[in-house]
């Protein structure tokens, strides 16, 4: 039965620098044309981190070599050009990959923002981590020279740089997206988790971005419920979510429901900045209708996760 699957790629999956992800889309793409020949609706958000990371490097180091011609650049602007060079690598592989397979379908990328609460308190205690991976020492040198950027251990992959991670609120082009999808569009949105905006009361409310990144998992997981999705399904590097990760007693799961997945979640069993925020995402996901489930699940393996084959569900 053809379904609406709103499909969350991490950022890693698309590579850290323009020829890596030219590489990568090609993969992506073949595994979201196997759910779109299958009969089902999709929606397309993606990551960030790197990408995101990468090009506030850059603009960094063009503004130190001449203060005086470049002038720095918001990261709510870096989130911007992100979404904008990700989705046209994206649809455009899209698009080749469903004409090799004899389909023809529209892929539009939107560039989409989200409100967010200034008053979050996640402005206050930044924990999303942005960028390429350091070692210690490397992020050390960068925060003595840069005392407002925080760099923190991630999950024993080395060190990131972490930005403030505000809950989105409201997706600002939700209309355009439901207009697009009702035309039998496949819709790429809410890229990097969306850019984060505030009401600017000093400006008639009109919306402005602010320093921060929303985590793409929440943020597509708004989105899923705003376009009513049946399916939310969040691809990563791995097949399975697990407990004891890492350890000898490595146990991975297969199907829970969303309030055992809060009781592991509450005891620290995932990574605060990788899998935590997506079993957060599904268990909101899994309770806000009944009848809807997450299935967090393999890139590589997304038909035969769909197919419950692999991945973990988790249900409301």
């Amino acid at each position: 039965m053809s379904k609406r699957i709103v499909v969350a790629l991490g950022g890693n999956a698309l590579g850290s620098n323009l020829p890596e992800q030219m590489e990568a889309v090609r993969g992506t793409a073949a595994a979201i044309a196997d759910l779109i020949v299958a009969g089902n609706e999709v929606v397309i958000v993606h990551g960030n981190g790197p990408q995101v990371g990468m090009i506030a490097d850059a603009v960094a180091e063009l503004t130190r070599s001449d203060p005086e011609k470049y002038v720095p650049v918001p990261l709510s602007v870096c989130g911007a050009m992100s979404q904008g060079y990700i989705g046209y690598d994206l649809q455009n592989a899209l698009r080749e990959e469903l004409l090799n397979r004899g389909v023809e379908k529209g892929v539009s990328t939107v560039l989409t923002q989200i409100e967010v609460d200034p008053d979050d308190p996640a402005f206050q205690n930044p924990t999303k981590p942005i960028g390429p991976f350091y070692t210690e020492e490397q992020a050390r040198e960068i925060m003595a020279e840069n005392p407002e950027m925080v760099f923190v251990e991630d999950s024993g992959r080395g060190w990131r740089r972490v930005v403030a991670s505000p809950e989105p609120k409201k997706i600002v082009e939700a209309d355009s997206i439901l207009n697009l999808l009702d035309n039998e569009f496949i819709v790429i949105a809410c890229g990097g988790g969306g850019i984060p905006v505030v009401r600017d009361y000093n400006n008639k409310g009109c919306y402005k971005g602010v320093a921060a990144v929303i985590d793409k998992d929440m943020g597509g997981e708004l989105l899923a419920e705003d376009c009513g999705a049946d399916v939310l399904f969040l691809l990563t590097a791995v097949e399975h979510v697990a407990i004891n990760f890492g350890k000898p007693d490595q146990q991975e799961l297969e199907e829970l429901t969303a309030d055992e997945a809060e009781r592991l979640a509450d005891e620290g069993q995932f990574g605060k900045g990788s899998m935590e925020p997506k079993v957060r995402a599904a268990i909101k996901f899994a309770r806000s209708r009944k009848g809807r489930t997450c299935i967090i699940g393999a890139l590589d393996k997304a038909a035969e996760t769909m197919a419950g084959l692999s991945g973990t569900r988790i249900c409301g």
